[in-house]
């Protein structure tokens, strides 16, 4: 068999590009806002991770210039070697700082945090428990770590304590949750997790990619949200979504992030995060500490938007935050309805197997702090009115 017959083979996509619903790669060109023009359409944007509204924040953008002026255009090199800037450093600080922890290290992007945290931490005498509904790069980070995976079902914590129960006592034992979860927009039942992992003497690892900026004290995520900072062994999040750029982070006790530092090889070997992005990240970091108020514009807005899809009859998942899904089941059916809301003004998310569960496909939809509420009342009315005909 030639290596290339699984390209030859895969139909799908092709097949929804001819059919008129193919959903995905459509192109903006303008800023990543609340309103967006897309292939020459306005459009509301209701798929984006842009939680603070800093992408075009006229402060992060002239922050993230003034960088590449001082440092140039990029690192040329890891920050093992000559990668590491000045800012980087000054970054890591204010980050561990705002996140009650003594160290913080940042990656490249956040998929690569999750790789090389957990590939380097647990290993193969070792046990991840891991909730079942975590991000593909937690997934992917378990398989490279060798350690012995057990998921357990999304946010049970019975079926979480029945699997530490029969545990070894001589494994090393984490337990890996996201803190807000990217699909279903619920969070973690962190102070059950903690109780746990106490119990069965195991540690926590928070992603918190969704949950910076999202919840706690001026954005702080789950662990501050619970009162439960000094409870979380490890923290890492995302730049790309809150903090308006790109690149990751772990925060930990200073020997965890030293030993991570030293022996991670998605950090090790890989180019650090160019200035521009550094530069963006860190105000709107600065930001977020000033404003306080963005959080709760946030939380307000994903309230709203919540109680107006209820409101008109349209059913969504059980969200607690700005991230809302919006039920959909049925993959053509998915496909189908995203196109008829891109035609009508309202950009989301498809999401499909094996994102979610078979026969559980949903639009993803999220507001920012910067939406308006007569914003989110035209998208309603635009799902409404789609729905209606479907």
């Amino acid at each position: 068999m030639d290596l290339f017959d699984k390209c030859v083979k895969f139909t799908a996509a092709r097949d929804a590009i001819e059919a008129g619903i193919y959903p995905y790669f459509h192109a903006l060109s303008t800023y990543q806002d609340t309103v967006v023009t897309i292939e020459g359409r306005r459009t509301i944007m209701l798929g984006s991770n842009n939680y603070m509204g800093f992408t075009c924040d006229p402060r992060v953008i002239e922050a993230s210039i003034a960088a590449v002026r001082r440092y140039g255009s990029g690192c040329s090199g890891s920050r093992f070697l000559n990668g590491t800037l000045e800012m980087h450093n000054e970054f890591e600080e204010e980050l561990a700082e705002f996140l009650n922890k003594e160290s913080s290290l940042t990656f490249s992007t956040g998929f690569q945090t999750n790789i090389g945290v957990l590939s380097t931490i647990a290993g193969p005498r070792d046990i991840i428990y891991s909730d079942r509904a975590n991000h593909a790069s937690i997934i992917d980070g378990n398989r490279l770590s060798f350690a012995k995976v057990t998921k357990y079902g999304h946010n049970d914590m019975d079926d979480l304590r029945s699997k530490l129960e029969r545990a070894p006592e001589e494994a090393g034992k984490l337990i890996v949750t996201d803190g807000v979860f990217s699909m279903e927009g619920d969070i973690a039942r962190l102070p059950e997790i903690v109780e746990l992992a106490k119990r069965y003497n195991a540690r926590i690892m928070v992603d918190d990619a969704h949950g910076l900026g999202m919840i706690g004290d001026c954005g702080r995520g789950t662990a501050n949200y619970f009162g439960l900072d000094d409870e979380v062994d490890i923290i890492m999040g995302t730049f790309s979504k809150s903090l308006a750029s790109l690149g990751g982070y772990v925060a930990a006790k200073e020997n965890v992030t030293h030993y991570i530092r030293h022996h991670a090889r998605s950090f090790i070997f890989s180019a650090s995060i160019p200035p521009a992005c550094c530069g963006a990240a860190l105000e709107s970091l600065r930001i977020m500490k000033r404003e306080p108020e963005l959080q709760q514009k946030l939380k307000e807005n994903g309230d709203y938007l919540r109680a107006k899809f209820r409101e008109a009859g349209i059913t969504i998942g059980d969200s607690e935050t700005a991230i809302i899904p919006v039920m959909t089941y049925d993959t053509m059916r998915t496909f189908k309805i995203h196109q008829m809301l891109l035609m009508n003004g309202v950009y989301c998310n498809p999401v499909i197997a094996p994102a979610v569960n078979e026969g559980e496909c949903l639009l993803r939809t999220s507001c920012t702090a910067t939406h308006t509420k007569e914003q989110l009342d035209e998208a309603v009315e635009i799902f409404k009115a789609v729905f209606a005909q479907v």
